[in-house]
């Protein structure tokens, strides 16, 4: 597998780009990086960070649109010169990303959401989004632009809250290079099956993107993978064994009370073990039991991937 880990583990803890690329480097099993754009690429020399890296990939850039300019929106921003800068920065993002390598720009409209009754219209909103993510992904064909739902946090409601409305959103937009990125925390906050969004995007070929973790459901935890959930966390690896996911999984994980560099160690090695017992058991042995749709079956086949 390709494994990505979270720069702001390391800088949230003191250090910068570079710190977190040379702890990263000294990783088991970490092949890519990911950027946040710009606070990770803006103010640094590309060809700097391209030698800083070394063997690594770039896997892609996530916008980040931070700061009050953006509070009342991204591509639903009232103000249209606002809405602008932001399309405008996913274009430029888009050629940060080519310059360092990278293939996958993801978007998570973190503003683009609403509090109030009687405070969004919803259908301007809508088409706002799906114009703006367009006119992004016409502008770099060759591009992998990924949508990331998240169903609150940064807005008591997002307008792209749900696997199902990520992908009526990609039906929406109809271009080949948009798909999503599912974010396993996100999903649990949700209420979504994990596997069954990942079924439903990957069976159209629009599995763009992982961001793994784990949590209780009620808020973006962001814990090591595996720690809570095991049985979802073994079902969604089965499930991309199942479909041939050959793309990078990224840990976007918080390490606040551990520090960073064994807590992303952590998070490679449990992905590691649970697909070890996946495969030892086989995917095909696995869709027999799937195909009874028979919870003992299922629960029995959870015990045996423990003994």
């Amino acid at each position: 597998m390709n494994y990505a880990g979270r720069m702001n583990s390391f800088i949230f803890k003191g250090g910068n780009v570079l710190d977190a690329i040379a702890e990263y480097k000294k990783m088991h099993g970490l092949t890519h990086l990911e950027f946040n754009y710009p606070e990770h690429v803006e103010g640094y020399d590309i060809q700097e960070l391209k030698k800083a890296m070394g063997d690594l990939k770039v896997n892609g850039l996530a916008l980040r649109w931070r700061g009050s300019d953006f509070l009342d929106g991204d591509f639903t921003h009232p103000c249209e010169e606002t809405r602008r800068r932001v399309i405008d920065m996913c274009k430029k993002a888009t050629d940060k990303c080519k310059e360092l390598g990278g293939s996958v720009i993801t978007l998570w409209l973190e503003n683009d959401g609403f509090e109030y009754p009687f405070q969004m219209d919803y259908e301007k909103g809508w088409k706002q989004i799906v114009e703006a993510i367009r006119e992004v992904a016409d502008y770099a064909p060759d591009m992998k632009y990924s949508i990331e739902y998240k169903p609150y946090e940064e807005r008591s409601f997002a307008m792209v809250d749900s696997t199902g409305m990520t992908m009526y959103l990609i039906n929406e937009v109809d271009r080949p290079n948009v798909g999503c990125t599912l974010d396993f925390c996100h999903m649990l906050m949700k209420h979504d099956s994990p596997s069954y969004g990942l079924a439903l995007a990957a069976s159209k070929g629009k599995l763009f993107g992982l961001h793994m973790n784990d949590g209780y459901g009620c808020k973006d935890d962001g814990l090591i993978f595996g720690s809570v959930n095991f049985a979802l966390a073994a079902e969604f690896i089965y499930y991309l064994k199942r479909y041939n996911y050959d793309g990078v999984v990224f840990f976007d994980t918080f390490p606040i009370r551990e520090a960073a560099a064994p807590e992303t160690q952590a998070n490679i090695d449990a992905f590691e073990a649970i697909r070890e017992k996946v495969e030892r058991i086989g995917v095909e042995k696995i869709t027999e039991v799937v195909s009874k749709h028979d919870g003992i079956s299922a629960q029995n086949l959870i015990l045996e991937m423990l003994r």
